[in-house]
């Protein structure tokens, strides 16, 4: 009797960089790998930083088979590389840089056909090159922020000054002019160590065998069509661009407080509820979140409202703190205003089950920070958005969301520096649940719903474009 020989599956290794929002898409693109394309995977975790929510990601009842998640150990004297004003990307960075001193080892003991990184790993492009393995950037933004970092070396040579003080939109070749105002808050300042971290990663991203970016075509058109005409460089070839698109938290974890949540969203009408969240990272100032409560009392709508305790010192306090803080709301919210919404609101501390929410059709719409894990959530289940950008890119992503893809709809001042008053909060809730110009954007939020669909099933472009990749790695 013969026996068949076993045929070894095709392995790859993955590396985010800290913070939920990178980990995620990376995650699910990896899970990707394993339950369609026959993959082992190995998953490498920088643990310096890990939040309960990461930690809880992990357990090993939560992964696949064939998926391996290897934790890189933490830093040693933590507090040592940090000071008290040290931007949150310049920790990041820093993170990153010394976990890494463990990645050479790794690498050679597992030997993957290539890694998978984000855009602040950048270092591992140096260290897989004396190893021989190709590295490829998942970038995990939008597209129109890839085009832009693409261009940032080019804008840090021929621009003086500060990009936010120029007078006119700043033209990234192909892709529609972006305002000062709207740039991502860590190239605000080129004086801070912040900018020169970010320039740094992004003038590494040509090195990259390929770029994945989590869309497709009919979500953002435009800077696509520049991307794959490769309008970016004269003498630098751009690397082949996947779109692999929408690739959002799956098998999300339902405890038993989340069910309660899901329940009473089963006895509410049809596009009648605004869940309110600012993702993983985000908080308000105590005045905010006074005006955010009055206002959406006002507007008389139904709501979930995750509440977070407020921060006066940064919008993305909580960002290396997703799920561990416990709180009661009652010590920060309004008085009163627990007791006179009782019945058409509900208050949820610190975390809601996202995705399990976003896809019940009690959902009227999401008052969301843009982020784009949260952007894509909410477009994959034809939600549509009320734009409330507090930091990093967001601001970009809520003027592409609501001009470019029409489905969502910005407030006239800029939350992330504005006090946004309860007046207006109020009139916007109204517009997008009730008004005639919500429901075009909720019609709009469904089309592209139904075209992610596609684009994700066989045949599709996203499909079609990993398959192109997988191909690839398979024949090596």
């Amino acid at each position: 009797m013969t026996i068949p020989e076993k045929i070894e599956k095709p392995h790859v290794a993955f590396l985010p960089s800290p913070g939920m929002g990178h980990i995620t898409p990376l995650f699910e693109f990896a899970k990707r790998l394993v339950n369609h394309h026959g993959f082992h995977v190995s998953f490498f975790i920088i643990t310096t930083g890990a939040s309960a929510a990461q930690n809880e990601l992990f357990r090993p009842e939560n992964l696949p088979a064939d998926f391996t998640a290897i934790e890189i150990p933490p830093m040693e004297n933590i507090s040592s590389f940090f000071t008290d004003d040290m931007k949150l990307l310049t920790q990041l960075c820093i993170m990153v840089r010394e976990s890494l001193k463990h990645l050479p080892s790794l690498l050679i003991e597992k030997r993957p056909k290539a890694l998978i990184i984000d855009l602040f790993c950048t270092d591992a492009f140096e260290i897989c090159e004396k190893l021989s393995i190709p590295v490829y950037s998942f970038f995990t933004a939008s597209t129109i922020l890839l085009a832009f970092s693409l261009y940032l070396p080019t804008l840090d040579r021929e621009v003086e000054g500060e990009f936010v003080d120029l007078p006119e939109p700043i033209q990234t070749p192909g892709c529609t002019p972006i305002c000062p105002h709207d740039i991502l808050d860590q190239v605000k300042d080129r004086k801070n160590d912040e900018y020169k971290w970010y320039l740094l990663n992004a003038s590494r991203l040509p090195l990259a065998a390929g770029i994945f970016v989590n869309s497709w075509d009919d979500l953002e058109p435009v800077s696509l069509k520049a991307l794959r005409e490769n309008l970016f460089f004269q003498k630098i070839p751009l690397p082949p661009v996947y779109t692999i698109g929408p690739l959002i938290k799956q098998g999300e974890v339902v405890t038993e407080k989340d069910a309660e949540i899901l329940a009473w969203l089963d006895n509410q009408p049809p596009d009648s509820v605004l869940f309110v969240v600012f993702g993983s990272g985000g908080t308000l100032t105590s005045e905010q979140l006074t005006e955010l409560a009055w206002g959406l009392e006002m507007s008389q709508q139904r709501f979930i409202l995750v509440a977070r305790k407020p921060s006066d010192a940064s919008a993305s306090a909580a960002f290396f703190n997703v799920g561990s803080d416990e709180n009661d709301p009652l010590l920060y919210l309004p008085e009163g205003f627990v007791k006179k919404t009782e019945g058409r609101g509900l208050v949820v501390p610190s975390w809601a089950p996202q995705t399990s929410i976003l896809n019940y059709p009690s959902i009227g719409a999401f008052m969301s920070h843009c982020g784009w894990n949260s952007t894509l959530e909410s477009v994959i289940h034809g939600v549509p958005i009320i734009a409330w950008p507090l930091y990093a890119e967001q601001r970009m992503n809520a003027t592409l969301l609501a001009e470019e893809a029409g489905v969502a709809l910005k407030f006239s001042k800029d939350p992330g520096e504005e006090l946004v008053d309860r007046n207006e909060i109020e009139k916007n809730v109204r517009i997008v649940i009730e008004g005639e110009k919500g429901k075009a954007i909720r019609m709009r939020a469904k089309e592209l719903k139904e075209s992610a669909k596609i684009a994700l099933n066989s045949g599709g472009s996203s499909y079609e474009s990993l398959c192109s990749i997988v191909q690839i790695w398979k024949s090596q």
